[in-house]
């Protein structure tokens, strides 16, 4: 292990807001951070040291760009990895490309995941029309049919509550290559787990965010959560310390669950800092994006228990932005805008935290 003084420079892959949050926290510390993008701008450009436009699959730029930076990670997983191995020569990259290959691919992920002990959904990989039918004959409706690969905040779904839906739900989602049928699951309460974990493989947990989601897009994380569901955390923590061992990770990432009347029941995983985690900023002793950052630089894990007895995140959605004033005026919010131009239905343009308790 190496650890990176202040000054050095890391490089990060994507200049979205994740992007952004990543590149105050690591100023806070004295690092800089270069951007590489295939954007000429992004929410990221506001506060990084350096931008590079670059196209994500051009191994040379990308290896290029590795040489200007210390070490290297990335804001999202929707990044086709085999380029990114071209980064290797030139400097570290955390988290490792394996974890990111597992996010991408939502069969390879609760494949994974299962074979580290979670209780998954039941599913089926469907190729085909005939296979939807199959799929549908053994696990049955309501199910969800789902892209395998570059799919976030309800974008490449169909739902099928009965087994008539399916011609609409296979047009819809055809042309995407191969898909997953899953098993929709009786739940209670939807939770994530937020776990860091530096380079001498210390581990450290956040308190469990409470999560609702509107149109398949996050709208609140609370903390404290409900009852059932910090009941089920003692099991989710340990699966997700299983995880992160076996996959020898550096850095943060988020695993969602359900919590069902089963126990937790694992929903996905995201190899990065996550929406749900950004309360963290103002609610936790070290945010998610600092200790992420502490993580790729070698510097040991900063605390995680609350700094405040309850904290609510709620995501700012296209228009819900333009009542910045209002958010800005009570005095126990926190506003966090991304920079974006245009709000676009649907698109996050910022978040409040509102600390409870106080």
């Amino acid at each position: 292990m190496t650890t990176l003084a202040p000054g050095a420079v890391i490089g990060i892959i994507g200049g979205g807001q994740l992007g952004r949050m990543l590149s105050m926290a690591a100023a806070q510390l004295g690092y800089r951070c270069f951007i590489y993008a295939p954007a000429k701008t992004g929410p990221a450009a506001d506060v990084c040291a350096k931008w590079v436009q670059g196209d994500y699959g051009d191994a040379a730029a990308l290896a290029t760009f590795a040489k200007s930076v210390d070490v290297v990670t990335f804001e999202f997983e929707n990044v086709e990895p085999d380029p990114l191995r071209s980064i290797a020569a030139h400097a570290p990259l955390y988290p490792p490309i394996d974890a990111l290959e597992i996010g991408q691919d939502r069969i390879r992920e609760k494949t994974f995941a299962a074979d580290c002990g979670a209780r998954t959904a039941d599913w089926a990989e469907v190729n085909s029309r005939a296979d939807l039918d199959a799929a549908i004959t053994k696990i049955g409706t309501p199910a969800i049919l789902k892209t395998t690969r570059f799919g976030y905040d309800g974008k490449g779904q169909a739902r099928i509550t009965k087994p008539g839906d399916a011609d609409a739900a296979w047009n819809a989602l055809a042309d995407a290559g191969t898909l997953i049928l899953e098993k929709m699951v009786p739940f209670a309460h939807e939770f994530s787990l937020l776990i860091a974990r530096d380079q001498q493989g210390s581990i450290a947990f956040w308190d469990a965010p409470e999560n609702v989601h509107k149109d398949g897009i996050l709208a609140t994380s609370t903390v404290p959560a409900h009852p059932k569901v910090l009941e089920q955390v003692p099991a989710a923590r340990a699966l997700a310390r299983r995880i992160a061992e076996k996959l020898n990770y550096v850095g943060v990432f988020a695993i969602e669950f359900f919590a069902s009347d089963e126990g937790p029941v694992f929903n996905e995983m995201a190899p990065r800092v996550h929406n749900s985690g950004h309360w963290t900023i103002e609610g936790a002793v070290t945010s998610q994006f600092e200790n992420h950052i502490r993580a790729v630089v070698g510097l040991p894990l900063g605390g995680t228990k609350l700094a405040v007895p309850g904290v609510e995140m709620r995501n700012l959605i296209g228009a819900d932005a333009d009542k910045w004033l209002e958010w800005a005026s009570d005095p126990l919010t926190h506003l966090h805008l991304y920079g974006k131009h245009e709000a676009r239905p649907g698109r996050k343009m910022g978040h409040i935290t509102r600390l409870t308790g106080l």
